[in-house]
């Protein structure tokens, strides 16, 4: 596994190396092992590609030992660089709100940490497997169905908790430093063991064996060590944070119990090795005196799980039919909202807008005020082509959340798809004052600005798309052609500003390079 992004957290709703050989390696891996590929890459492949290119950077040490190996600028890159990667192969999701949740989620765990410098980036892949992974750089990854198969907010936080908890203990530079002295070839061999492990944990230890014999054992070791000091720190970011430290050994308990009537185990579980005592020990630590239902969850947890549920489903009918069913016959105590909610999402899936906005203004009548019914009830309106119901919804929500990023990104959607490209420019300079720019900031931006006539600062946004996306050249590129225009022509100060904008990505993309992070 990996060693192992967020806005800090409010009340709701509130970033051709060493051989050919390792190239060639990394693309069969892609091939063969989709997420999973990558946490295995980054344990066993790249531990010699850290120790050379820092040594050609030369960075220096900031006292870090475990710093010797792996510096914090490098593995910053490199986790960029992986997150590229992953945006390339996986489904991430594509969802302001889904997004921001998690980020929520994850930042009120790492404000409780001891190592709270250290940046994060969360997010969500859709993929109904059971699985979260964390890389170098604070990179924090969930598949949907972590979150589907999650019984409590503070079970999920409990996953989330244990990833971050891989990244502030820096188990990715102390793996590195275990295995330094490896081989490529010899790491290329370790790899196929461990990709045999994900079948048979007993064919995969006695292969390792079989290739390096006792270091094969200490880094298993190792990994154990991992894990378990993973579990003791996600624990106390647990509590610290309000949420219920029981729900991390709860998961896993289940996750466990799950198994036994499986032909494979969860992935989560074979890349994250599970003991009896490692989950005995996780609640001998929590205080036998806190009932498990005595801490809060959180309505927006229910109602995002809830949405990543109906999507879920092979079928919009197949929702329909389990949301009216539940409905009907009173299978719920006190979240008959969820269940009513679940099914106007899924009558929207199936296109039935009548019944879905229906739902959700029966929803409304109870909350005028929750985001998730108002974004809901937004999106019917789009969808039916009614750009005009649906900015004034988000206008009405613009006046009492002004600072929350679903709203914001998908009302400058909304204009720019009603051919008011200019207003949803006006919406996005708010978003600066709130919210670090991203990929999708830029990319509706660039959208605007093109729309408005705006060519220069259309291609001014879309460079930015580009370098966030790993194509820092491409970005560059793109600047200079604009510098060469003439028509239009950039005036003084864009061309002040492309010009600086060029000599800052040129150093990024000097820096990439000398980490031998890109061509």
């Amino acid at each position: 596994m990996i060693a192992g992004h967020y806005i800090l957290y409010a009340p709701e709703p509130r970033n051709e190396y060493e051989t050919l050989l390792v190239m060639k390696l990394l693309h069969r891996v892609r091939q063969m092992l989709r997420n999973l590929v990558w946490k295995i890459i980054f344990l066993t492949l790249l531990p010699g590609l850290y120790a050379s290119a820092v040594t050609t950077l030369d960075l220096p040490d900031m006292g870090d030992p475990t710093g010797n190996i792996l510096r914090p600028e490098f593995e910053r890159r490199l986790g960029q660089a992986f997150l590229n990667q992953i945006r390339r192969q996986a489904d991430i999701v594509d969802d302001p709100e889904v997004e921001t949740y998690i980020q929520s989620i994850g930042y009120r765990l790492v404000a409780q940490s001891d190592n709270a410098s250290q940046l994060f980036t969360f997010f969500v892949i859709n993929d109904t497997n059971i699985n979260a992974f964390a890389a170098p750089g604070g990179i924090v990854g969930i598949n949907t169905g972590t979150i589907i198969n999650s019984e409590t907010e503070s079970e999920l936080a409990g996953v989330m908790a244990h990833e971050i908890a891989h990244v502030t203990q820096r188990h990715m530079a102390r793996s590195v430093q275990m295995s330094q002295s490896m081989s490529i070839p010899m790491m290329a061999a370790m790899l196929g063991a461990i990709l045999l492990a994900t079948q048979s944990s007993d064919a995969g230890v006695a292969a390792m064996s079989a290739v390096q014999g006792a270091v094969a054992q200490t880094q298993i070791n190792f990994t154990r060590s991992n894990e378990e000091e993973a579990d003791r720190v996600g624990m106390q970011l647990l509590e610290r944070a309000d949420f219920n430290p029981r729900g991390m050994p709860s998961f896993f308990e289940k996750l466990q119990k799950n198994s036994r009537y499986t032909a494979q185990a969860p992935e989560f579980l074979r890349t994250h090795p599970l003991t009896i005592n490692r989950i005995a020990d996780s609640l001998a630590r929590v205080d036998a005196s806190i009932p498990f239902d005595s801490f809060h969850e959180s309505n927006t947890y229910k109602l995002v799980r809830t949405k990543l549920i109906v999507r879920a489903f092979a079928e919009p009918k197949l929702a329909i039919d389990r949301y009216s069913t539940a409905l009907q016959n009173g299978q719920f105590t006190d979240d008959a909202h969820i269940f009513k909610y679940g099914l106007a999402l899924a009558y929207q899936e199936n296109r039935d807008f009548d019944m879905a906005a229906k739902l959700l203004d029966e929803l409304l009548e109870r909350d005028k005020n929750n985001t998730s019914y108002m974004l809901a009830r937004a999106e019917v309106e789009v969808e039916r082509g009614q750009f005009d119901d649906a900015i004034a919804i988000y206008a009405r929500m613009d006046r009492l959340f002004p600072d929350y990023r679903p709203l914001i990104l998908n009302y400058a959607n909304t204009l720019i798809l009603a051919k008011r490209p200019k207003d949803a420019i006006e919406v996005l300079e708010d978003y600066n004052k709130y919210h670090t720019p991203d990929i999708k900031y830029y990319t509706y931006l660039a959208q605007a600005q093109a729309e408005s006539g705006n060519i220069i600062e259309s291609s001014k946004a879309n460079a930015e798309v580009y370098f966030l996306t790993g194509e820092t050249h491409v970005a560059i590129q793109l600047l200079k052609d604009l510098i060469r225009r003439r028509n239009p022509v950039p005036d003084y100060y864009q061309e002040e500003k492309i010009l600086s904008r060029i000599s800052q990505l040129e150093n990024e993309l000097k820096i990439e390079r000398n980490m031998k992070l890109t061509r």
